[in-house]
């Protein structure tokens, strides 16, 4: 395992919003998945106009792990500038625990993205998926119109495009002719992090009010990929199932120890002050 450089001064790389839980220069939002839920929602059937798109961030270690190497420090400011970030990953909810600031729960972005279909479909939104290879979510949307009646998917679109200039602006200007309101970004962080932070204010003007960056959702809502089996969910061992099916992951699993030196050892700093 590549070794942890001590070096990294995790506390003035990026600003975190107020009430936020620090997690190794990452701020989380300490909600439940229904909370989660609610504040998109709120923001979306919320009346006038928005000037900046409300982004949702779903990181998990190794995210954090890639915020903190980094160089930049741009990736932990585009993360912590969203306007809901939750903890996607088992690691994250026990190294703010170790850290002495607990989240409430792990808040899985596949789980909090169906919530928000589920809730749509009741409230007559319109959704735009947006990701994965060619025909998975157009899968993705025929699967959950047959699972939530009344879903409203207004379009579809692959994630194979160029991330600026002309391609990008034509994806944008296909989610504005959709009417969207609510916009799933699956381009694999941090791609679509990224993406979703330089055209926070064209997907405004386009009309979008929220955007999930959700990673491979549409690929589990299609049915082709499945989510690990509840027990290894309920263990917190969700990566270890994925693991299995695709062992080519070892090298970023390896994100997972190394996240949890860094977190054993701001925590030490923490108790020695």
């Amino acid at each position: 395992m590549k070794a942890v450089s001590d070096n990294i001064n995790i506390n003035e790389k990026n600003t975190i919003k107020a009430g936020r839980i620090n997690v190794l220069g990452v701020g989380f939002d300490s909600v439940t998945l229904d909370e989660a839920a609610d504040r998109v929602m709120e923001h979306v059937t919320g009346e006038g106009t928005v000037s900046d798109v409300f982004t949702v961030y779903t990181p998990n270690s190794e995210i954090v792990e890639a915020c903190i190497n980094d160089e930049s420090g741009e990736l932990f400011k585009i993360i912590n500038s969203g306007s809901l970030v939750v903890p996607d990953g088992i690691g994250v909810v026990k190294a703010a625990a170790m850290l002495g600031t607990p989240v409430k729960e792990k808040v899985a972005g596949v789980e909090l993205g169906e919530e928000i279909l589920r809730r749509s479909a009741k409230a007559k939104i319109s959704v735009y998926f947006l990701g994965g290879k060619p025909g998975i979510a157009e899968l993705a949307a025929e699967k959950m119109k047959e699972k939530y009646p009344g879903l409203v998917i207004c379009g579809t679109a692959h994630g194979y495009f160029k991330k600026s200039g002309e391609e990008s602006d034509a994806e944008i200007a296909k989610i504005k002719a959709s009417g969207a309101a609510v916009l799933y970004v699956c381009l694999g962080a941090p791609t679509q992090e990224r993406w979703m932070y330089e055209n926070r204010e064209a997907l405004a003007a386009a009309g979008v009010r929220a955007a999930l960056g959700l990673g491979g959702s549409l690929d589990v809502y299609s049915g082709e990929a499945r989510r690990a089996p509840k027990i290894f969910i309920k263990l917190g061992i969700e990566w270890f199932y994925r693991l299995l099916c695709n062992p080519s992951r070892i090298g970023r699993m390896m994100a997972l120890p190394r996240f949890y030196v860094r977190a054993r050892r701001e925590a030490a700093r923490i108790r020695s002050k």
